[in-house]
């Protein structure tokens, strides 16, 4: 009867087991694909990105917006919000945040 039971708990424990680690591997995925579109956007215009004047002098009011979780926000880092979202159709979908933190990873 002991060993029974002892193997009832086994099979349940492995299945919850494979449970946790489907719903860890779909999680994953999720958060993968999530990453990977940032990566895209952020390497097919990083060097155009380099090559743009405002943007290059927006980097200290960048720091300073990402320092202050946006509550500082310099003219030239506005003008350089307004350059990359005419410039690249994915800027206009991307955060004031996101736009911010690619400027300063040039």
């Amino acid at each position: 009867m002991r060993r029974s039971l002892s193997v009832a708990a086994i099979a349940l424990s492995l299945v919850a087991g494979a449970a946790q680690a489907q719903t860890l591997v779909a999680t994953s995925n999720i958060i993968v694909r999530a990453l990977d579109r940032t990566l895209d956007f952020t390497s097919d215009t990083t060097t155009s990105i380099r090559d743009m004047k405002v943007v290059v002098a927006a980097r200290d009011d960048a720091a300073s917006f990402v320092a202050s979780a946006g509550e500082i926000r310099g003219a030239q880092l506005e003008a350089a919000f307004g350059a990359l979202r005419e410039r690249f159709p994915q800027a206009r979908e991307a955060s004031d945040q996101a736009l911010a933190e690619t400027i300063l990873a040039l």
